[in-house]
């Protein structure tokens, strides 16, 4: 049985202040758990009913936890819990821009919406991208909603939080890589010469790409729209940002 303090410590991770000060964070459901346990991110702490721990193979330096369903419900961020939830350790990457020169790399631009992010580090999972540069005011990595929204990817993606004039500013100078900027006024990205290496910067929901990172793009790219093939009075104003995000990213692998 879960002791008081137990469930209020893992209720506490919820918050991104006891997050950052104990570097630990919450993921939860089978799938997603199998992952991490395959993954070189640290898990302290499993809480899952009896049927997990049958049938997955776990190191013994996790400390283990066999709950009842009552309990994983009352832990869990979940409206569904899902057989089991795991206390991570947040992992600490280090970015040398030298070893960005002959990759794709996305750059995200205050993407606020947390299934968002974690959907698009699930597109840069599946696309090969290996890093994703955030703007500091993009959703937080480690919030319950953005890591059930990446389905595991979390743990092959890293992720940076940057000033992205600054990052830029230098990349331009010292790498001298392609910035392509996802704009509605820009140029037709299947007609649109694109390089196998460089950074694709995605904008903000509602808002766009910032007014200071313009400057810094290269090339404009566009997702034209096909609304004219149906029949109908106007079209979609614009693409949610992680679906933006697939079709961009697939473009570039397609010409790869």
């Amino acid at each position: 049985m879960l002791s008081k303090s137990q469930i209020q410590f893992v209720k506490s991770l919820k918050i991104k202040k006891f997050r950052e000060e104990h570097h630990l964070f919450i993921a939860e459901g089978v799938k997603t758990v199998h992952e991490l346990l395959s993954s070189s991110i640290k898990i302290k702490q499993l809480y899952a009913v009896s049927g997990f721990f049958r049938t997955t193979v776990i190191d013994a330096s996790i400390e283990r936890f066999e709950i009842k369903e009552s309990e994983l419900e009352r832990i869990s961020m979940l409206t569904t819990p899902n057989d089991v939830l795991a206390v991570c350790e947040m992992p600490a990457y280090e970015l040398n821009p030298e070893t960005l020169k002959d990759k794709l790399t996305l750059v995200l631009d205050d993407i606020k919406d947390p299934g968002n992010l974690g959907t698009i580090i699930r597109i840069a999972d599946w696309f090969g991208i290996e890093n994703i540069i955030c703007s500091p005011q993009t959703a937080e990595l480690y919030n319950p909603k953005v890591v059930q929204a990446t389905m595991g990817s979390l743990s092959r993606i890293k992720v940076h939080y940057k000033d992205l004039s600054a990052f830029l500013g230098h990349q331009t100078s010292n790498i001298g890589l392609p910035v392509y900027g996802a704009l509605l006024e820009g140029e037709n990205i299947y007609t649109e010469t694109l390089s196998p290496s460089g950074f694709i910067i995605i904008g903000n929901e509602s808002k766009g790409i910032s007014e200071t990172l313009v400057p810094f793009i290269t090339h404009k790219i566009s997702i034209p729209s096909f609304s004219h093939f149906k029949p109908s009075i106007g079209e979609a104003e614009s693409l949610n940002a992680a679906v933006a995000a697939a079709v961009i990213c697939f473009e570039f692998r397609r010409r790869k």
